[in-house]
C-alpha cells in the first residue's frame, strides 16, 4: 500500500473515532438500546466507494476496535463487531450494483443489515429470543440514520468529485 493511501485512510480513520467520541457525547434521543444516530458512518460509507474492500475493513475494525477502547466499553464489540461485519459485506455487495447516485439507498441497506447483525449477535450472548422485540424500532431508526449518513456521504463523494473532475481514486 503506498504511503498517501495509508495516509487517507489513518486520517479517515482518526475522523470516524472524533465523530464517535463526540457522538457519545449527545444525550439518546430514543432510550432504546443500540439506537444512535451512527454518524461515524458517514466516513464508513464514503470508504466503500471510494477504497478498495480490504482497505475499508482495515478501516472499519481500526475504527471499531478503538472506538471500544476510547469508550471504555469493550463489551459493545461484539455488537459492534457483528453488525458492521454484516453491513461492510452487504454494502460492498451492494455498491456494485446501485450506482454513486443512489448512495443513500445503499447507506440504508447497509443501515439495517449493521442492526440485524446487532440483534443476531445479542440474540447469541444472551442466549434468548426476547430481543427480537427491539428489531423494528432498530430497523426504523437505523434506516432514518442510514438515510441521512447516506445522503452526508453522497454530498461529500459529489464535492470531491467536483474537485478533481471525476476522478477515481478506487
Amino acid at each position: 500500500m503506498r504511503i498517501k493511501r495509508l495516509t487517507q485512510l489513518s486520517m479517515l480513520t482518526a475522523m470516524a473515532l472524533i465523530i464517535f467520541i463526540i457522538e457519545l457525547r449527545i444525550p439518546n434521543i430514543i432510550p432504546v438500546p443500540g439506537v444512535k444516530l451512527g454518524l461515524a458512518n458517514i466516513i464508513t460509507v464514503y470508504a466503500v466507494y471510494r477504497f478498495t474492500a480490504g482497505e475499508t475493513a482495515m478501516l472499519v475494525l481500526v475504527r471499531i476496535f478503538l472506538g471500544a477502547v476510547f469508550s471504555g466499553n469493550l463489551s459493545a464489540l461484539i455488537y459492534s463487531a457483528s453488525g458492521a461485519a454484516l453491513c461492510l459485506c452487504g454494502m460492498l455487495i451492494i455498491c456494485r450494483i446501485i450506482p454513486n447516485r443512489y448512495i443513500w439507498l445503499s447507506s440504508v441497506f447497509g443501515a439495517i443489515l449493521h442492526n440485524t447483525g446487532q440483534i443476531c449477535a445479542a440474540i447469541m450472548v444472551m442466549g434468548s429470543f426476547s430481543v427480537i422485540a427491539y428489531y423494528p424500532i432498530l430497523l426504523v431508526s437505523g434506516s432514518i440514520a442510514g438515510l441521512f449518513t447516506g445522503f452526508s456521504a453522497q454530498l461529500i463523494l459529489k464535492r470531491k468529485d467536483l474537485c478533481f473532475n471525476g476522478q477515481s481514486e478506487k
